[in-house]
């Protein structure tokens, strides 16, 4: 079989390209992943060891992070302006 003759799948991409600048109150577990650049898992790892704690929301009990975690995580102190 030729190689051309495959069609390739098209992937549907959920990523979105987040601004730290723009960042939302509230964040997903998959849009902190995103930020920091680790697993889904590796998120929910750390809000049950306390490293990353998450807020509960609706009947199912997802997952919110506040975006000055996220952003104490990376290093920077949200409350400080760079002028």
């Amino acid at each position: 079989m030729d190689n051309q003759d495959q069609t390739p799948i098209a992937v549907k991409s959920i990523k979105k390209d987040l601004d730290l600048n723009n960042l939302p109150d509230l964040l997903t577990v998959s849009e902190v992943a995103q930020i920091l650049r680790v697993s889904t898992l590796t998120i929910k790892r750390w809000g049950k060891r306390g490293k990353l704690p998450a807020i509960r929301i609706n009947s199912r009990g997802d997952r919110r992070y506040k975006k000055e975690s996220v952003l104490w995580m990376l290093g920077i102190n949200p409350g400080t302006t760079n002028s």
